[in-house]
């Protein structure tokens, strides 16, 4: 039988049961089909071959193995060849019972597979209800790390802003806040400095300063109690002034924009290369796929033609291919190493972010609750102005005012998962 009578050979009517002549080995090829190799003279045959008849036998050339078969990773059949034949590739045989253009079972099933990932702005996430479910990072905590890993469109919807930058612009918002509240004491410091010096004035008024007897002692001793008073009041504004708007006004006055525009440059830096890195996924894959066309196309070249140059043309081909499919690998490879970095710096970077916050809050909480001990002291009058300021700054906690604030401003819990073949 001639090799281009091999792709149209009937099976065999033994059973698969019956024994192989020696030196002969059974393999199944990346469609599903079983083929035989002579272990010794390298030749290979559909037809299995028997006891008492000599199968059809044709040589194949070797070719250089790889993850790839015809460039595409993990097709190929897992099988315990020898050592002598691994490398061996089967000619594809024509299918002569399909119509024409219709669709193989390996291509039909590589088209039904379920897509489970879905790559947004270059990072890979995991498609709703695909996968096992992710577990927060966090799970008893409103964590920074486990709700801003989503970018979403900016007030102008024109471009994305990375989900990081919202708890950054936090960090901002609450120097700012930080500095007004500082504005904010060293007003009420100015009001309480007017107060004592218009108290201290009025109790110098000579005023009924004639009245005599007892009357007189009172009224004098009335005026004397502005004049303490107003001591009272001027010492209140030197303690807000010294223990509560410098330290507010002075809290990581230092180096704080700087270390955040750092963070910021160090996320941002590491998403241009994942960028980067995904360009190069989609340029690989295009190659491949070019190459696989082409391998396809010199295949029915083969299949219609036999001849030293088509021959030929096909190694060539599936050289290609195969080397395509390690490039797109190598690529994956790289793109996922990147991503798991980002990763990394983010779940750091936002624990870092959110140890700043809780010194930020605790730190304002400290210092408005000794405003709020120097009030007691100066008047004993009006502590009920004050009680409810007192109670609510007692109550405040930095937890629940992160959970408050991730519940609003939180733009995605579904963590990113490495891009496969």
């Amino acid at each position: 039988m001639k090799p281009a009578d091999l792709s149209s050979a009937e099976p065999s009517q033994e059973t698969d049961s019956s024994p192989l002549p020696p030196g002969w080995s059974s393999y199944t090829s990346p469609e599903g089909m079983s083929y035989y190799v002579n272990c010794s003279s390298k030749e290979t045959t559909w037809r299995r071959p028997s006891l008492s008849t000599e199968a059809p036998q044709r040589p194949l050339a070797k070719h250089n193995t790889s993850p790839y078969v015809n460039g595409c990773h993990g097709s190929r059949t897992k099988t315990s060849q020898p050592p002598e034949v691994s490398g061996v590739a089967m000619r594809k045989p024509s299918l002569s019972k399909q119509p024409p253009g219709a669709v193989s079972p390996a291509k039909r099933q590589i088209r039904e597979v379920k897509e489970t990932k879905i790559t947004i702005n270059c990072v890979t996430f995991p498609l709703p209800g695909e996968g096992p479910e992710q577990q927060l990072l966090k799970p008893n905590e409103w964590s920074y790390c486990d709700y801003f890993w989503t970018d979403k469109k900016d007030p102008q919807g024109t471009t994305s802003v990375a989900g990081f930058e919202v708890p950054l612009q936090k960090q901002l918002k609450g120097k700012q806040m930080q500095k007004e509240m500082s504005e904010f004491i060293h007003e009420r410091i100015k009001i309480e400095e007017e107060y004592a010096k218009n108290l201290s004035k009025l109790s110098l008024s000579q005023l009924a300063a004639q009245e005599e007897g007892t009357l007189g002692e009172a009224w004098t001793q009335l005026k004397k109690s502005l004049h303490d008073e107003a001591e009272v009041h001027l010492k209140f504004s030197n303690k807000l002034h010294t223990e509560v708007e410098k330290p507010l006004l002075t809290f990581r006055a230092e180096h704080f924009k700087k270390d955040l525009k750092k963070y910021d440059h160090d996320i941002a830096d590491l998403r241009k290369q994942l960028a980067s890195r995904y360009a190069g996924v989609e340029k690989a894959r295009k190659a491949l796929a070019d190459r696989q066309k082409d391998l396809e196309t010199k295949t029915h070249q083969l299949e219609v033609k036999l001849n030293n140059k088509t021959e030929e043309d096909i190694k060539k081909a599936r050289r290609k291919s195969t080397q395509a499919g390690d490039d797109l690998m190598r690529s994956l490879d790289l793109y996922n190493q990147t991503q798991c970095k980002w990763f990394e710096e983010m779940v750091t970077t936002s624990m870092e972010l959110e140890k700043l916050e809780v010194e930020r809050i605790e730190w304002i909480q400290q210092h408005l609750r000794q405003y709020t001990t120097l009030r007691h002291e100066t008047d004993m009058f009006n502590q009920s102005t004050v009680e409810p300021v007192d109670q609510l700054l007692q109550a405040v906690d930095p937890a629940k005012d992160r959970e408050l604030w991730v519940k609003e401003h939180k733009t995605g819990e579904v963590r990113p998962v490495d891009l496969e073949f």
